[in-house]
C-alpha cells in the first residue's frame, strides 16, 4: 500500500494500517509501561524544547510509573534527533519533542532528509507554542509592524535581518514578511539566535523574529524594542502585544512543539501516550514554569486533529518555501 500525506485522512488510514501490519508482537498486549521512557530533545540542555521536555516528563513519569529519561541530541537544526526517531524500535519506549524546523519546514527546504514525516513518524500531541516576536533596533525608529514596513520601503531593500540558521523559523519568517509586505530584506544567518540578537543590539541588524524570552532582556533595557507576536493571534502572555497579522494578513508563525513516536507504534500505546501527555500539560506546575520560559503548554484535541495541523502547516510552509525558492543541501 503506498501511503502519502495528500491529506490528514489518508494519512491516519495508513497509520492505522501499518500498525496493523507490523506492531511488534506483544507490546499491544503486555502491560505498558513497562521500563524507562526516552525523550529524544533537538536541542542543547536549558532551550525551550528541553524545557517543555522536562516540565512534562515530571507528571508523566507519576503518571505512568515510570522514569523518564531526557536525552539531549542536538544537531543539524533539529533533523539529527527526528532522524534518531526514525530509527528507533516502535515500542512506545522513544518519544521525541518534534519541532516547527525539523517536522514542517526541513522537508520543503532539503532535497534529502533521512527521514518522511509519513513513513517514520507517528504524531501524539502538540505540547507548547514558544512565544516568538518581531523585534527591531530602534535606530529603525519603528514602534508599530506598520512603522517598520513604511521604513523598510524606503531603504530600498537595504534592510538586513538576522536569523538562527538559513532554513530556520525565524529565517522563514523574514522570507514571509517580504513576500506578504512587500518589501526587500537581506538575510543574514548566524549558528544561533543569541550571536545574532548581538548584531540587532549592535545595529548590524534592524530586525529579527526572536524567541521572546531570549530577546527579553535586550526588550528591558531598552537595546531593542518589541513590535508583534509572529503567531496569527495574540497571545494570553502578551496580550497587550499586537500580532504581526493585525497589519500584514496571512502572516504566521507558529512555533509548535509536539510529541512524537515511531510510525509503527501500536495504536494502544499512542492513545495512552496521548491520555497521559495532555494531562500532564494540565498540571498547574508544568504551566506556570513554561510561561516563565516564554511557553504556551498547548495540546490537541485528539490525535487526528494534530495530524491535521501538521498537514496543513507542512503544506503552508512548501508554499512559503516554493514561493522564495529556497532550497538547502
Amino acid at each position: 500500500m503506498r501511503c502519502g500525506i495528500k491529506t490528514a485522512g489518508k494519512f491516519l488510514y495508513c497509520a492505522v494500517a501499518l500498525w496493523a501490519a507490523w506492531a511488534p508482537a506483544g507490546i499491544a498486549q503486555g502491560k505498558y509501561p513497562a521500563k524507562p521512557l526516552r525523550i529524544l530533545i533537538p536541542f542543547p540542555a536549558g532551550g525551550a524544547a528541553d524545557t517543555i521536555a522536562r516540565t512534562i516528563a515530571e507528571p508523566l513519569s507519576a503518571q505512568l510509573g515510570q522514569p523518564i529519561v531526557i536525552d539531549n541530541r542536538p544537531g543539524a537544526g533539529g533533523r539529527l534527533a527526528a532522524e534518531m526517531l526514525a530509527k528507533a524500535e516502535p515500542d512506545g519506549y522513544t518519544l521525541l519533542v518534534g519541532t516547527l524546523g525539523a517536522i514542517s519546514i526541513s522537508p520543503a527546504v532539503y532535497k534529502n532528509l533521512p527521514y518522511n514525516m509519513d513513513r517514520d513518524f507517528l504524531p501524539i500531541t502538540r505540547v507548547g507554542e514558544i512565544l516568538n516576536v518581531m523585534v527591531v533596533n530602534p535606530s529603525t525608529g519603528a514602534k508599530t509592524v506598520k512603522d517598520f514596513i513604511n521604513w523598510a520601503k524606503k531603504r530600498n531593500g537595504d534592510v538586513r535581518f538576522g536569523s538562527s540558521g538559513a532554513g530556520q523559523p525565524d529565517h522563514l519568517a523574514g522570507v514571509f514578511l517580504q513576500h506578504l509586505a512587500g518589501i526587500r530584506m537581506i538575510h543574514v544567518p548566524y549558528k544561533g539566535g543569541g550571536p545574532a540578537l548581538v548584531d540587532l543590539v549592535s545595529g548590524d541588524l534592524q530586525v529579527m523574529f526572536s524567541t521572546y524570552v531570549v530577546a527579553l532582556p535586550h526588550i528591558k533595557s531598552g537595546r531593542l524594542r518589541v513590535l508583534a507576536v509572529t503567531t496569527a493571534k495574540r497571545q494570553p502572555l502578551l496580550p497587550d502585544l499586537p500580532a504581526v497579522a493585525e497589519t500584514v494578513p496571512g502572516f504566521d508563525i507558529s512555533n509548535w512543539n509536539g510529541m512524537f513516536v515511531p510510525a509503527r507504534t501500536p495504536h494502544a500505546v499512542a492513545d495512552r501516550l496521548f491520555v497521559e501527555i495532555n494531562k500532564a500539560i494540565k498540571v498547574p506546575e508544568v504551566k506556570r514554569r513554561q510561561n516563565g520560559a516564554g511557553i504556551e503548554p498547548v495540546g490537541s484535541a485528539s490525535r487526528a486533529d494534530f495530524a491535521k495541523f501538521l498537514h496543513e502547516d507542512s503544506a503552508r510552509w512548501a508554499r512559503i518555501v516554493k514561493n522564495a525558492n529556497i532550497h538547502l543541501e
